[in-house]
């Protein structure tokens, strides 16, 4: 089904660690509006669109979500690799290290494991592809949030590559939504939100 590209979309090549930085950006390996639920979310909603063009777009984007999450993942080790265990603990990250030693693991930036609820799938595609819309925002504003704590352009051209690929993600969303709103799918009671 997939063709594996042994190349991440963007180049990372971080030259100085940074435990701070790696902390918060595991956020969107980890978090409720990272990666690994938008990949989720998509391949899972996938299956009740109403037709071709849908579950295309949810597995395209689904597909290039798992991208980004190596992107994340490969940040967040370079940014930890050469850490001392003094390092670790200045920064927090002991109890990661502790379970994890320098793997990678799904968590949030306060350290909460990754849950399944983070995504949700309704069956019905307008409600659907709301909560679709939502999570592109919220993941666009944690890349801004992400890029206002650093200078380091390492680290800048990596996020906002991921930052742009939201704002794709969330104009092709409002596409397929205008679409199926305009043919009525998903319409069995009133009400819904209007983009």
């Amino acid at each position: 089904m997939w063709k594996y590209d042994k190349k991440l979309q963007y180049p990372i090549h971080i030259q100085n660690g940074d435990l701070s930085m790696a902390k918060n950006i595991i956020t969107q390996f980890g978090g409720p509006n990272g990666e690994l639920a938008a990949s989720m979310r998509y391949l899972t909603q996938r299956y009740t669109m109403p037709d071709d063009k849908g579950k295309a777009l949810l597995t395209d984007i689904g597909t290039e979500e798992l991208a980004h999450m190596e992107m994340i993942s490969t940040m967040v080790y370079q940014l930890m690799q050469g850490a001392s265990l003094q390092e670790i603990k200045q920064a927090g990250l002991e109890g990661h290290y502790t379970e994890h030693g320098f793997s990678l693991y799904p968590v949030n930036a306060q350290g909460y494991s990754f849950r399944v609820d983070y995504f949700a799938a309704t069956g019905d595609p307008i409600a659907d592809l709301c909560e679709d819309l939502a999570a592109e925002q919220k993941a666009r504003a944690i890349y801004e949030n992400l890029m206002d704590q650093t200078n380091c352009p390492d680290i800048l051209g990596p996020l906002s590559y991921l930052r742009q690929r939201e704002i794709v993600h969330y104009q092709r969303f409002l596409e397929l939504y205008n679409e199926y709103l305009a043919k009525g799918y998903g319409m069995k009671k009133q009400g819904n939100c209007r983009f």
